[in-house]
């Protein structure tokens, strides 16, 4: 391929994600405002039309701003690469360091502040503006400072060896560097899936025992109907961020722990928490964390291969606005390069990954009812869904592709015909 060819079709891609994106985003807000005026009929008992409409006006809200970013993003991606950059970038490092192995983590590390930078004040805004706005922020300026340095500092601790190793592969190990790559980014994540939960969440939130021995015996006793062993249940203070609500478990094997917002018990019912319980518990009992890191693995070695073969090909660097080195390494430059426009061309896929989470979501749904009265689930989503401001009537065309959950009243609907 031509260098030139692949200019076109890189512009022709990205003018079909962003026509498609704001295409989607048009329609999400036009099919929200025509149903704003009244809550569905199966919600209408449970949900009040002003937390209705607030769930419709956050949507939209959030839609917009969401679409702003993409234009942002596209505008930010076609400055690094046709308009030269990352070319201008790695010329003003090259005095510094001399090309090489240094050079392009210097690269790598310069590209991740710079685009960190420019995506704060859509961070900002998001934060201190939109949920602000609908009452959900409770953070403090200093308190979002202070996760900006934590967070940069713990993924610097983390990333910088990490990014070592991979260049130092893509480097010395020959033409299977992918291969290697690969194992070690898979037992990368093995372990920010086992240490996580224990060793970098608590930089950021604090975790106690759950305190209610009631609460505490009913879930034990769905635990052990189940048969699921946790090494503890633990309330996180979530409200000290937001006011949404949520529960998960993390970790695995003998390190996995239950977690409750506090948002979430302060609203919730016992038997709802624990319908919620059973819901997450489904999604471990029927392995879905194990065939969704399953396919990450795999989806990440067919990318890997295929950035094995771009890094070698010219057209790859020229067509996106790069002169590769011909007598040094460009490895940095090809991981920058294809972290960027990867999302271009893989969009339109999206609702593929959307299936199957959704098809894992109906199955958690059904073990929950089999393990918990299905009403208790169903009071209990509507809560969450009135409480985060979720809306209940979103576009399904814009659902299939953003939402890894089935709409609500799709699983309201299905949990009332199972038990029927």
């Amino acid at each position: 391929m031509s260098s030139f060819a692949f200019s076109v079709l890189f512009v022709v891609f990205l003018l079909l994600t962003l026509s498609l994106r704001t295409w989607l985003a048009a329609r999400h807000i036009r099919h929200i405002a025509r149903h704003r005026a009244s809550v569905p009929a199966e919600f209408a008992p449970k949900v009040p039309l002003a937390a209705h409409q607030k769930a419709a006006d956050y949507t939209v809200a959030k839609t917009r701003l969401g679409l702003i970013g993409t234009l942002w993003g596209a505008i930010v991606l076609i400055g690094f690469t046709l308009m030269g950059g990352l070319q201008l970038l790695s010329l003003a490092i090259l005095p510094f360091t001399g090309p090489g192995l240094m050079h392009q983590l210097v690269l790598v590390v310069a590209f991740a502040v710079i685009a960190s930078v420019l995506d704060l004040p859509l961070d900002w805004y998001r934060q201190f503006v939109l949920e602000q706005r609908f009452g959900f922020n409770k953070m403090t300026p200093g308190l979002w400072l202070g996760d900006l340095v934590k967070s940069t500092f713990v993924g610097a601790l983390i990333g910088l060896p990490l990014l070592w190793v991979v260049l130092k592969l893509m480097e010395a190990s020959g033409a299977l560097w992918w291969l290697y790559t690969w194992f070690v980014w898979s037992g990368f994540q093995l372990l920010m899936i086992a240490f996580y939960p224990t060793v970098i969440a608590p930089l950021f939130n604090k975790f106690t025992p759950l305190a209610d021995v009631s609460l505490k015996e009913r879930i034990d006793g769905l635990m052990t109907r189940v048969g699921f062993a946790s090494r503890g249940l633990f309330v996180m203070d979530g409200s000290k961020r937001s006011a949404h609500g949520n529960a998960y478990f993390s970790g695995f094997g003998r390190a996995k722990r239950i977690v409750f917002f506090d948002t979430l018990l302060s609203r919730l019912e016992p038997q709802e928490i624990e319908a919620v319980l059973a819901h997450e518990l489904g999604h471990f009992k029927l392995r879905h964390i194990v065939k969704r890191v399953a396919t990450m693995f795999a989806i990440s070695l067919a990318f890997l291969a295929l950035l094995g073969y771009l890094k070698g090909q010219a057209w790859f660097y020229t067509g996106l606005g790069v002169l590769p080195f011909m007598n040094a390494s460009n490895d940095g430059m090809a991981l920058i390069l294809f972290i960027l426009v990867l999302p271009v061309f893989t969009f339109v896929l999206a609702p593929l990954s959307s299936i199957t989470s959704r098809k894992h979501e109906f199955e958690a749904d059904a073990f929950a009812a089999q393990h918990t009265d299905h009403r208790d689930l169903v009071s209990a989503l509507v809560k969450m869904y009135e409480d985060n401001a979720s809306t209940l009537t979103p576009d399904p065309l814009h659902s299939a592709f953003y939402d890894s959950h089935p709409p609500a009243s799709v699983r309201v609907k299905r949990l009332t015909m199972a038990a029927a």
